[in-house]
C-alpha cells in the first residue's frame, strides 16, 4: 500500500478504511488497553493522532517507541471525537522503522532555545518552528520563480566561480586548487598564473554582471542562487553564504526598477499568506505578535519614495537625531537605525530611497546629470531595514570606463562587460534582494542563522 502524507490525510473529505501513514513520533501516551501517538511527517505543521489498541504483538513494538522514533502505521482514517482535529487514525498495526534513544535524543517535548537548536541544525527541522520555517522557505522559492515566469522573465544560471568583483569591495572568498605549501612559495601574480583557471578566482558576490549580459539579449531575466561574502561580521543580519534574487531588465529606468521591486515584495508576501497560513500563524503567535500588522502594512500601502538628500535632511532634523548611534551625514550610507526610523516612525511604511552620492555606490550605477549622484535605489522595510538594493545601470561606455578607473580597478578585467556597451548598448536596470532577509521579514525571525538550513558564519562550518 502507498503511504498517504499526513497533510493529505488531515484534508480528507471522508473516512478511509485502509490508510498507511509514516512519520516521526512527537509524543506517546499509554493508557490501559491502548496508546495515543502524535505523528508528524513534515508535510504540515499539524500532527495526526494515532490510537492503537494493545495486543501482545503491538505492545512489544510500542515499548521501544519514544519521541523521535520513526514509525509506519496501518489503520483506518476515522472522525476524531476530540477538539481541534477532524480526523485521527485507528491503528491496526504498527512498525518501528527507526528507534530514538530517549536518553540521548535532544528534542524532547519542551521548548528549546534558538541558540541550542543552532547547535543541532541537522535535527532542528523536526521542531514545529523550524519545520514551519523551511516549508515557508521552499514555498517562497517557488513564488519567486512563479512571479518572474508570469511576467515573462527568463531564469539565468550565473557562475558561482568568478574572476570579477561585482561590488569592488574585495571581500571575496578565494578559490584555489593549490595546496598551502605551493601558495606559500609563489608570489601573488604567480599564484594566479599557476592556479586552475590561470588567474585568481573567487566565489561570486553577485550574479548581476552576468545577468546584465543576458538582459541585453533576452530582455528580462533574473538570477536566484547562492552568493558569498567574506565579511567577518558576527551579527544577526549577516552570513557568509546566502541567496540572492537579482532581476535585470532591458530598456528599463530607475522608476521601472522601483515599481518592479514594490510589486515583487507585495506578491511574495501575499503568496505566502495564502499558501502557508498555518505555518505563518505559528510565527505570528510565538515569534512576533505584530507580524500580521507589519505584513498588512507592507501589502496594503504604496511605498514612500524619497531622495537620499531629503532623507538625510529629514534624519538630521528629527527628534531622535541626537540619539542615533551614527550621525546622519551626506555622503555616508544610511545605517539600520536610520532605515528603521524612516520606515517605523516617520513614514510608518516601506520607503524607497533613491539618487545616492556617487562616492558610496559601485561603478556600474548610472551617473545622474548632476554628476554628483547615481540612479540608485534601496527599498527599506519596517524591522529589517534594507531589503533590496538596485539601480539603473550605466549604459554609456565612456562613463563606465571612467568609473571603473576611478575605483582603482582595471578596465581590462571587465572587457566582456564593456563589450555590451560597445555593441548595441541600451538603458537597463536591476536590483538584488537578499532571500534570507525576505524570510526574516515574512516570519518575524530576527537572526539570519534561523532562516538558513545550515548557516555559514565566521568560525562556524559545522554540518
Amino acid at each position: 500500500m502507498k503511504r498517504t502524507c499526513i497533510k493529505a490525510a488531515l484534508n480528507a473529505e471522508s473516512p478511509v478504511s485502509d490508510i498507511l501513514i509514516k512519520g516521526w513520533v512527537r509524543t506517546k501516551r499509554d493508557s490501559k488497553g491502548f496508546s495515543f501517538l502524535e505523528v508528524n511527517d513534515g508535510s504540515c505543521i499539524t500532527n495526526i493522532q494515532v490510537i492503537i489498541d494493545h495486543t501482545p504483538e503491538i505492545e512489544a513494538v510500542l515499548e521501544h517507541i519514544y519521541t523521535g522514533a520513526s514509525v509506519s502505521v496501518l489503520g483506518e482514517l476515522i472522525e476524531s471525537p476530540g477538539k481541534g482535529q477532524k480526523w485521527e487514525v485507528r491503528g491496526k498495526s504498527i512498525e518501528l522503522l527507526g528507534a530514538a534513544d530517549p536518553e540521548t535524543f535532544p528534542l524532547q517535548k519542551k521548548r528549546h532555545s534558538d541558540e541550542f537548536l543552532r547547535t543541532i541544525a541537522h535535527l532542528r527541522p523536526r521542531t514545529n518552528k523550524f519545520g514551519a520555517m523551511f516549508r515557508i522557505r521552499a514555498e517562497l522559492s517557488f513564488a519567486v520563480h512563479q512571479f518572474f515566469r508570469d511576467k515573462g522573465f527568463f531564469y539565468v544560471h550565473t557562475p558561482i566561480i568568478t574572476g570579477s568583483d561585482c561590488e569592488g569591495a574585495g571581500e571575496m572568498f578565494r578559490v584555489t586548487s593549490l595546496d598551502h605549501d605551493s601558495l606559500a612559495k609563489l608570489g601573488k601574480a604567480e599564484q594566479g598564473a599557476n592556479d586552475f583557471f590561470g588567474k585568481e578566482s573567487h566565489l561570486t558576490v553577485s550574479g548581476q554582471l552576468s545577468a546584465e549580459m543576458y538582459a541585453l539579449a533576452l530582455g528580462s531575466v533574473y538570477t536566484f542562487g547562492p552568493t558569498f561574502r567574506a565579511e567577518k561580521s558576527n551579527t544577526p543580519r549577516h552570513a557568509a553564504e546566502f541567496w540572492m534574487i537579482e532581476p535585470e531588465v532591458a530598456f528599463a529606468d530607475l522608476e521601472d526598477n522601483m515599481d518592479l521591486s514594490e510589486e515583487m515584495v507585495k506578491y511574495l508576501i501575499n503568496h505566502i499568506l495564502d499558501k502557508c497560513a498555518d505555518d505563518i500563524e505559528l510565527f505570528a503567535k510565538f515569534v512576533d505578535k505584530t507580524l500580521m500588522d507589519t505584513l498588512k502594512n507592507i501589502t496594503e500601502n504604496t511605498f514612500e519614495r524619497v531622495a537620499y538628500t531629503d532623507a538625510i535632511e529629514l534624519l538630521k532634523k528629527c527628534k531622535k537625531a541626537d540619539k542615533f548611534e551614527f550621525k546622519p551625514e551626506y555622503g555616508l550610507d544610511l545605517q539600520t537605525e536610520h532605515e528603521r526610523y524612516l520606515t517605523e516612525e516617520h513614514f510608518k511604511k516601506p520607503v524607497i530611497v533613491y539618487d545616492y552620492p556617487v562616492e558610496i555606490k559601485p561603478f556600474y550605477m548610472r551617473l545622474n546629470d548632476d554628476g554628483k549622484t547615481v540612479a540608485a535605489m534601496d527599498l527599506l522595510v519596517p524591522r529589517i531595514g534594507e531589503l533590496i538594493g538596485g539601480s539603473q545601470r550605466e549604459e554609456r561606455l565612456d562613463v563606465l570606463e571612467r568609473r571603473i578607473t576611478e575605483m582603482g580597478m582595471e578596465t581590462e578585467d571587465y572587457w566582456w562587460y564593456l563589450d555590451s556597451r560597445r555593441f548595441g548598448t541600451a538603458p537597463h536596470a536591476g536590483f538584488g534582494m537578499g532571500f534570507e532577509r525576505m524570510l526574516m521579514m515574512i516570519t518575524g525571525v530576527t537572526n539570519i542563522r534561523d532562516v538558513i538550513p545550515f548557516p555559514r558564519t565566521p568560525k562556524s562550518l559545522e554540518f
